[in-house]
């Protein structure tokens, strides 16, 4: 085996469970797909399109991301979130 390729291999074993991060939080798939999105700075309407939901449901999910990450807003939302990602350990 090459350098190389045991390099990506010892990588792909280092790498944590892509969910990690929502399970600290103990949030929700749909709750982490809604942070993902307001993270990117989509709006309410456009979470609901994106995801196939109403507004309203998309305010409900909020409010439950706000208690388990301990905010206020949308903007701490996505920095609480986004931080935690990137102290997430690679090795």
């Amino acid at each position: 085996m090459s350098a190389d390729i045991a390099r990506l291999v010892v990588q792909a074993f280092h790498r944590p469970p892509a969910n990690k991060n929502s399970e600290a939080f103990k949030l929700s798939k749909r709750e982490t797909e809604i942070v993902e999105l307001v993270a990117k700075g989509l709006a309410n309407k456009e979470i609901a399109a994106e995801l196939h939901i109403s507004v309203e449901t998309v305010r409900v999910h909020l409010k439950h991301i706000y208690e388990k990450l301990h905010v206020r807003s949308r903007t701490e939302a996505a920095m609480k979130y986004r931080d935690s990602l990137e102290r997430q350990p690679w090795d």
